[in-house]
C-alpha cells in the first residue's frame, strides 16, 4: 500500500470522525466540535464530550470489528456472500441478549455473555446442519444454513418479546433493528474490553488466513492446523458479532459490504488487508448512523435499516455473480 493511498485513508478516517461528531438533531461547526473536545466550559462540551463522543467512537470501533469478521469468514468459507449477520451469528447473538433481558439477569456482562453463548450457539447449529448434509463446510449450504438459522433466532426472539412481561423487552424490537442511542462510555469500555482479544487474534493469524483461503489441502500442506485455525476463527467472530449485538443491537451486511469494496480497490494479503478493513468499517459504520440521525430528523432511524438498504442490493448483485 503506497503512502499516497495510506494518507488519503488516514484523511478519510478524521473526516469521518469529525462528521460524527458534528452532524445531529444539533448541527454543529467543527469550530464547535473542537471546542467542546479541549475546553471543558465551551456551550457544545456537553453534547460533544458526553452524547456524540462515545457514540462515534463505539460506532468506529463495532463497524471495524464486524468488517474483520466479514473478512474473515469469507476467508475461511471461500465466499464473498459470507458474513456475521447473513451466518446466522448476529440473530443467535440477539436471541441470547433477549433472553438475558427476558430472565431479568443483572450486570454490566450479563448481555454480552449471553449473546456470545447465542452466538456459540447459532455456530455450532449452523456447522452441525452441514454435517448433516454431507458436504461440510461448502460455502452454499454453509450460507442456506445460516440463513435457516438466522430465521429461525429471529421467530424464537419475537416469541419471547411477545410473552415476556420482563421491563424493556418488548420495547426492544427496535433495540434489534441496531442503534447507538444509548452509547456511552461504559458501554464503550464493555465492547473493548470483549472485543480487544479476538481482533488481536484475527490480526495475529492473518498468514493463516492467506493460507486458508487457498484451500483445506493446500493450507495443510504449507503447515496450517486447518480445524484449530477454523475453531479459532468461529469463536473469535462469534465473540465479537455478541460484543456489537449486545452494545447496539443487530446491524447486519457491513462484513458483507466493507471487504467486498475494500477488495475492489485493493489486492493485499490479510495482514494489510484486515487492519483497511478495520478502518473503512469503522468510517461506514459512522457514515451510516450519521445517515440515521440526519435524515429524518428530529427522528432516527435503526443503523440496521440504514445498512441493510445498502447491503441487499450488494448482497443480490454478489449472489447472481457467485451462482453465474
Amino acid at each position: 500500500m503506497t503512502s499516497v493511498r495510506l494518507g488519503l485513508l488516514a484523511f478519510a478516517v478524521i473526516l469521518c470522525l469529525l462528521v460524527g461528531l458534528s452532524a445531529g438533531s444539533v448541527p454543529l461547526s467543527l469550530h464547535e466540535v473542537w471546542a467542546g473536545l479541549w475546553q471543558p466550559n465551551a456551550m457544545a462540551t456537553a453534547i460533544v464530550r458526553d452524547l456524540r463522543a462515545p457514540r462515534v467512537a463505539l460506532a468506529f470501533l463495532v463497524g471495524g470489528s464486524l468488517g474483520i469478521c466479514g473478512a474473515a469468514l469469507q476467508a475461511m468459507i471461500r465466499n464473498p456472500l459470507a458474513e456475521p449477520y447473513l451466518l446466522g451469528l448476529s440473530s443467535g447473538a440477539g436471541l441470547g441478549a433477549v433472553i438475558a433481558i427476558a430472565t431479568r439477569a443483572g450486570g454490566a456482562w450479563a448481555v454480552p455473555l449471553a449473546a456470545f453463548i447465542g452466538a456459540l450457539s447459532a455456530v455450532a447449529l449452523v456447522y452441525r446442519l452441514s454435517l448433516v448434509s454431507g458436504r461440510r463446510l461448502d460455502p452454499h449450504v454453509l450460507l442456506l444454513s445460516g440463513v435457516v438459522v438466522g430465521a429461525f433466532a429471529g421467530a424464537m426472539m419475537s416469541a419471547v418479546m411477545v410473552l415476556s412481561d420482563a421491563p424493556g423487552v418488548r420495547n426492544a424490537f427496535l433495540w434489534l433493528l441496531g442503534g447507538f442511542s444509548s452509547a456511552s462510555w461504559r458501554a464503550l469500555a464493555v465492547f473493548a474490553a470483549y472485543a480487544s482479544v479476538p481482533l488481536a487474534l484475527l490480526l495475529f493469524h492473518a498468514r493463516s488466513l492467506d493460507l486458508i483461503a487457498l484451500g483445506d489441502e493446500p493450507a495443510h500442506y504449507l503447515g496450517a492446523e486447518v480445524d484449530r485455525l477454523r475453531r479459532l476463527i468461529y469463536l473469535c467472530t462469534a465473540l465479537l458479532t455478541a460484543a456489537s449485538v449486545a452494545t447496539c443491537g443487530i446491524i447486519g451486511f457491513v462484513g458483507l459490504v466493507v471487504p467486498h469494496a475494500v477488495r475492489t480497490g485493493f489486492r493485499p494479503l490479510h495482514r494489510t488487508l484486515l487492519p483497511i478493513v478495520f478502518l473503512v468499517g469503522g468510517c461506514f459504520l459512522v457514515l451510516a448512523d450519521v445517515v440515521s440521525r440526519t435524515v429524518v430528523r428530529p427522528l432516527e432511524l435503526p443503523v440496521g435499516v440504514v445498512t441493510a438498504l445498502i447491503g441487499v442490493p450488494l448482497f443480490a448483485l454478489l449472489l447472481r455473480r457467485t451462482l453465474a
